[in-house]
């Protein structure tokens, strides 16, 4: 019988980013429960900052992500009169798209591995225009793998 006690193991992943643009953290984040030892349980994904957003979505085909980031532009337009413009014309429709999108995702985990649909990865949606880096942290609540 498997030993069901849970533990709770932590990572922090360092991304960097190209500007506006969603790039798949897939791999990076499975390498981590890897290490972690991780076998059944739930992973939270956590993005330390409020102009960029985490997302699951389409891993095959790159028109999907670039017509998402077409759609957040039209919803969050660089142009409109907004209050917030210390930091840039895009920085206020950054914190609107990370509202929409969000900064924290939960993910099922079994036997180590998350358990996405055939076509899912995990993204890092960057809402700025300029590269920066980026920060995520996973939390891992659940069984030692075998």
């Amino acid at each position: 019988m498997q030993d069901a006690t849970l533990f709770q193991a932590m990572r922090r992943i360092s991304v960097r980013t190209e500007g506006r643009s969603m790039r798949d953290v897939s791999r990076e984040i499975s390498a981590q429960l890897g290490e972690m030892g991780a076998g059944e349980g739930l992973l939270t994904v956590f993005i330390r900052h409020t102009s960029a957003s985490l997302t699951i979505q389409e891993n095959a085909d790159p028109d999907v992500r670039e017509d998402l980031l077409d759609a957040l532009d039209r919803l969050a337009p660089a142009d409109a009169p907004y209050r917030h413009s210390m930091e840039g014309p895009d920085d206020m429709p950054a914190h609107i798209k990370t509202v929409l999108t969000g900064p924290s995702l939960q993910v099922p985990v079994s036997g180590g591995r998350m358990l996405l649909g055939t076509w899912q990865g995990v993204y890092v949606i960057e809402h700025r225009s300029r590269p920066h880096s980026r920060e995520i942290v996973l939390s891992f609540l659940g069984t030692r793998r075998d």
